[in-house]
């Protein structure tokens, strides 16, 4: 007799399927850097993501919303965050207001929805962070398989979460225990989210219809918790420390191609020390930090090695676009010492933070972190492998065109051949906000009509062309030739008045028409921690 939990994530033999629309299937990953892994100039072994890049695409302006809830509202709606109700967490609403709703709100629709309603099964595993608990769940928002938490914080069966609870699990909107029979007591949540993701993939086969299927990791967020035996793999191997390895990470991206040479490695940060300054002991603690964060990384990727071999033995893997990105830049919160509480380190008892000194590490060449508009917040990789929709001599080039995360929905639109609505039970929609990316799978160029605008807790920025203006809250306005100048490094607002002021307009009015209210919460220092 089988096991409901082998039911659960057994794959379903090979079926023809429809050729003609492929499958989309989108990761993301949760507090990953720029540069974390191999094939963005990473030390830590992604063997997996490297080879979808060598076959696929690697894009090198793709930007997030610089924080979780609104980075997911951005991918899931094509929308700016607060034109989704999503301008911030969704724990924060605002009374009166149509951008801090704490859920996805009426008058934006899903990519569950549309592909849905186009013939698409859609699923959705890992962290939903998206209003379940105000009203919009997932299983209400077009998907119709779900295995998720709410919230994340989600690695372990029974793991008791920060807040003092129980960690939630729902399979298609009913709660189950994560340690109870459907699931065992055995699992780490890489393997889980993919192996529900391949059993539907399995499902979709069998009835012979293309699918959308949303993989949400919640690592590599904190708490920190991995298997001990794949921490201890890495033990030991960053013992060289964040200024030797910045230097390294900055070197092969630029060796790569995927940086300008001429763009220099931004400066280590006055309250980040140097590696040498520091004693043994924590040297040692660092190193521990470091190795819990890389077995995390190690172990999505081969969870992502594990759904590309099901994908192949379903037949399904040459038409099937992977797109594989983060929600925001590396994680600074924690201050330059990060949090080891709890033993043993990395298990789920215990409460561990990376903090500002490994994050500056995540980012490079970039500088700030998550919260913030500068780089270092909003650059994430995206890796997009599609054997059958990217051309053979595309296969492991860069994709230069800047690129954001409200493009996503678009692309899955076109490739669905079906059409974005313009109502959703009879509430009037907001236009999509991005434009599709499939011209950069045949080496076209993406072309933009509008500027891109990112808006978090105060801190903004627009990108234009070549242009970006960038505030930290409550700062100035700062311009930068990103062209010449990726890195930040050159404040050129007193030189170029008259692009300032235009590009303030754009923004002025971008704000007005997205629901972008003005921020009302105190300034946060530079690792994130709200400050009087």
């Amino acid at each position: 007799m089988i096991s409901r939990r082998r039911m659960l994530f057994m794959p379903l033999a090979a079926a023809a399927q429809p050729a003609q629309r492929p499958n989309v299937v989108v990761i993301l990953v949760d507090d990953m850097g720029f540069s974390d892994i191999g094939c963005y100039g990473g030390e830590i072994p992604t063997p997996n993501l490297d080879k979808l890049a060598a076959n696929g695409l690697r894009f090198t302006q793709f930007y997030n919303m610089a924080r979780c809830s609104p980075s997911r509202a951005a991918l899931m709606t094509g929308l700016y965050p607060h034109n989704a109700g999503m301008g911030h967490l969704d724990n924060l609403i605002r009374e009166n207001s149509r951008g801090y709703t704490g859920k996805l709100s009426e008058e934006c629709v899903t990519i569950a929805e549309v592909l849905g309603n186009a013939g698409y099964l859609t699923g959705m595993t890992g962290k939903w962070h998206l209003g379940q608990q105000n009203g919009t769940p997932p299983w209400k928002r077009g998907f119709q398989h779900a295995l998720n938490s709410p919230f994340g914080e989600s690695y372990f069966p029974g793991q008791m979460q920060r807040s003092g609870q129980r960690l939630r699990l729902f399979h298609n909107g009913k709660e189950i225990a994560s340690d109870g029979p459907e699931l065992g007591d055995k699992w780490y949540s890489p393997d889980l989210w993919t192996g529900y993701a391949l059993r539907f993939a399995g499902e979709a086969v069998k009835q012979n219809k293309p699918f959308f299927q949303y993989i949400a990791h919640n690592g590599p967020h904190f708490p920190l918790m991995a298997p001990q035996e794949d921490i201890a793999r890495f033990r030991g191997a960053f013992k060289a420390g964040w200024d030797k390895l910045r230097l390294e990470r900055h070197a092969r991206q630029k060796k790569m191609g995927l940086l300008d040479p001429k763009w220099p490695l931004t400066e280590r940060p006055p309250d980040v020390p140097a590696w040498d300054s520091l004693d043994e002991k924590a040297r040692d603690r660092f190193d521990h930090i470091m190795a819990i964060y890389a077995a995390i990384l190690s172990r999505i990727d081969r969870s992502i090695g594990t759904l590309v071999e099901g994908l192949d033995k379903l037949g399904v893997l040459d038409n099937t676009l992977i797109l594989f990105m983060s929600d925001n830049g590396g994680n600074a919160e924690s201050g330059p010492n990060g949090t080891t509480v709890g033993s043993p380190l990395g298990g789920p008892t215990s409460n561990v933070f990376l903090g500002m000194n490994w994050a500056t590490l995540n980012n490079t060449p970039f500088r700030r972190y998550k919260h913030f508009t500068h780089e270092g917040g909003i650059a994430t990789p995206l890796v997009a492998h599609w054997p059958r929709g990217i051309a053979a001599n595309r296969r492991g080039k860069f994709v230069h065109d800047p690129a954001h995360l409200v493009d996503i929905m678009p692309t899955a639109v076109e490739l669905a051949k079906t059409n974005y609505p313009a109502t959703r039970n009879g509430h009037k929609i907001h236009p999509a906000a991005g434009v599709s990316l499939t011209p950069a799978f045949a080496g076209k160029r993406i072309k933009r009509r509008d500027p891109l605008f990112l808006f978090h807790e105060g801190n903004r920025c627009v990108r234009d062309g070549k242009w970006k203006l960038v505030m930290k809250y409550t700062g100035e306005w700062e311009l930068y030739d990103i062209d010449a100048d990726r890195t930040e490094l050159r404040n050129l607002a007193s030189a170029n008045p008259r692009i300032v002021k235009a590009l303030t307009a754009r923004w002025d009015e971008w704000a007005a028409r997205t629901y972008a209210e003005p921020w009302i919460g105190p300034p946060r220092n530079d690792w994130g921690a709200e400050t009087k």
